[in-house]
């Protein structure tokens, strides 16, 4: 029962908070009170899809890339993509990605004014699974895709991270049999690609991280951790690192260790950068590693968390929202940042390995 709301300064909102909020649960859609523009549910179920937005002219474009619907098998892994405008207020449907079938785990980000796709990973009937090189620039006008030069070691369930509204690092990752620690930098001036400082730490997959600045925090994902019987066995990896770019050359990035917290060794949360906080938020995720279906490698089911925390890069810390009611979710790709600073998850897994179309709100402002 909702008794009342928190708007962004704490205080409780009116009967027609209260309403609205109630409408808008019907939608599908986990609301606050004083949101300018929220997106409202997606037409369909998916989870694993990539997530990108950009304002153009005023105007903020979200778009979803891919992923898998409530089926879970490798027949539901799709091709597809939608666009949300705070303009018209609706998702519409956008041309398919131009790739033969379907891909899990690939990332989006928004640069330049412009959105990128990259990578992601296709499976088989037999459940053969391949890393895919391609990257996408996307005319959101147009509905075109144009493809621009593949990423020199394919990989998927990656990190992605824009700086300098230039350069796009690719931060570890699998590549078709096993964890790379490769930092990828792309260059969107002239669709090149270099090395830049590798990863420190265990490379891992299904990670996730922000970037603020010359600074980029990763916490999280899966690595490898042993073999029993021939096969090997993958664990959540307790770690995070704090890594500064060097502006006068983007290829170095000095990499610094930090201290785990509650919730770094989780798997598919959904993350981002924050200038105006100046902090990395993190959603979501779970503790057990799975596949596509939401079960883990080890047979038990997956089950998310609604638990967030963020690194303050002005105090050096973690930051641990116990407060925030937020449902909980996994498989995500990315945290987005509506125009009145507000952060969405868009689709995931909910509890019992459910695909959702729900928007979730992560209120990490009015506290």
């Amino acid at each position: 029962m909702i008794e009342y709301m928190l708007d962004r300064r704490g205080q409780r909102t009116g009967l027609a908070g209260v309403i609205l909020a109630v409408l808008l649960s019907f939608m599908g859609l986990e609301a606050r009170a004083n949101d300018n523009v929220i997106p409202p549910a997606l037409p369909e179920p998916v989870s694993n899809n990539a997530v990108a937005e950009i304002t153009l002219e005023g105007v903020q474009y979200v778009m979803s890339f891919m992923g898998i619907g409530p089926g879970k098998t490798f027949q539901d892994i799709r091709r597809g993509a939608w666009l949300w405008t705070s303009q018209s207020g609706e998702w519409t449907k956008f041309p398919d990605v131009p790739v033969d079938q379907g891909r899990l785990a690939s990332v989006a980000v928004g640069i330049n004014n412009r959105i990128l796709l990259f990578g992601g990973y296709t499976v088989a009937a037999d459940g053969a699974e391949v890393s895919t090189p391609e990257v996408f620039m996307i005319d959101i006008h147009q509905q075109t895709y144009e493809r621009l030069t593949d990423m020199p070691v394919p990989v998927d369930d990656t990190v992605a991270l824009p700086y300098a509204n230039r350069y796009v690092y690719l931060v570890s990752g699998w590549h078709d049999a096993g964890n790379v620690n490769e930092v990828q930098r792309y260059d969107t001036w002239n669709d090149t690609w270099s090395a830049a400082t590798a990863f420190p730490g265990v490379p891992v997959f299904g990670h996730a991280g922000g970037i603020v600045g010359d600074t980029m925090i990763v916490a999280g994902g899966v690595g490898v951790i042993g073999e029993t019987d021939g096969k090997r066995e993958f664990g959540a990896i307790d770690q995070a690192f704090k890594g500064t770019i060097n502006p006068a050359n983007a290829d170095e990035i000095e990499w610094q260790s930090l201290p785990p917290t509650q919730g770094t060794n989780r798997y598919r949360m959904a993350a981002t950068g924050d200038a105006r906080e100046n902090r990395v938020f993190f959603a979501g995720g779970t503790e057990r590693p799975y596949n596509f279906s939401g079960i883990g490698y080890d047979g038990e089911p997956a089950e998310p968390t609604g638990a967030v925390f963020a690194f303050d890069l002005e105090e050096d810390r973690w930051i641990l929202f116990d407060q925030i009611d937020r449902p909980p979710s996994m498989d995500h790709r990315g945290l987005l940042r509506l125009p009145d600073g507000a952060l969405i998850t868009i689709g995931g897994m909910g509890p019992n390995q459910q695909v959702m179309n729900r928007i979730t709100v992560v209120d990490v402002f009015s506290r």
